[in-house]
């Protein structure tokens, strides 16, 4: 069995793979990882355990001491120049996200032609990933949630309030809720029309159920994805 780990800017999920399938799969808030203790001890034997950690060296710390308690000493992921079919186009490969390079991952796996691969959390990153395999580049913008937070925090009369998505917004609720998710939206569909017509789109990440129904382009939905590259990852590091 293989423990797969997805730290992020405010969130750790977890999954525990076997045989092809996910057996068990969770997630706790950052200020919550104590948690962990308990949800990890009733798993049953873990031959291999892998990390991607985006959250800092004190998160890092925290979840070492919580991994010593397991079976496997985990891998904590950092991007390659290649690994698993992709082939990193940074220019350090180094300064790429862990988390990134094994959602590109995970994408190369689902797809074998060009594709876009987004994860929509604290940032929605958009990456490109070329039909032979190299991760071409990508761009990385505030949140849905995170943009609406900074006109709250920086602006005298705009809340921080859960408005509705309009075409034609009525309200300031509605009008920074209607704007912010169109800027997603549309940054998405501009890098995606510069990878050609046979390409996808891969769309993960906390915000991605409401972004994918405004966009105007062939969209797969992949919760796991992430997960499901340090999957991959796991199974090469162990050959």
């Amino acid at each position: 069995m293989i423990l797969a780990v997805d730290c992020g800017n405010s969130r750790l999920k977890w999954g525990l793979h076997d045989r092809g399938r996910w057996v068990k799969t969770g997630s706790v808030p950052l200020s919550a990882l104590a948690r962990l203790n308990k949800a990890w001890k009733a798993l049953p034997y873990v031959e291999k355990t892998v990390v991607a950690n985006v959250a800092g060296r004190s998160v890092r710390q925290r979840l070492e001491a919580i991994l010593s308690r397991r079976d496997a000493r985990p891998v904590w992921v950092v991007a390659r120049r290649r690994q698993c079919g992709v082939r990193n186009g940074y220019l350090e490969p180094g300064q790429l996200g862990a988390d990134r390079w094994a959602a590109l991952i995970g994408a190369r796996k689902m797809f074998r032609g060009p594709c876009l691969v987004v994860a929509s959390g604290t940032a929605t990153t958009v990456d490109m990933l070329r039909g032979d395999g190299t991760f071409a580049g990508g761009m990385i913008l505030p949140g849905l949630e995170l943009m609406k937070r900074v006109l709250a925090d920086n602006t005298a009369g705009l809340p921080l309030s859960r408005g509705r998505f309009s075409r034609t917004p009525r309200s300031t609720v509605d009008a920074i809720e209607s704007g912010c998710l169109l800027a997603q939206v549309g940054a998405i569909e501009r890098i995606f029309a510069a990878l050609g017509p046979r390409a996808a789109c891969v769309l993960a990440g906390g915000a991605a159920a409401k972004i994918a129904p405004h966009l105007r382009i062939p969209v797969r939905r992949a919760d796991n994805l992430v997960l499901e590259g340090l999957v991959r990852i796991a199974g090469e590091t162990s050959k």
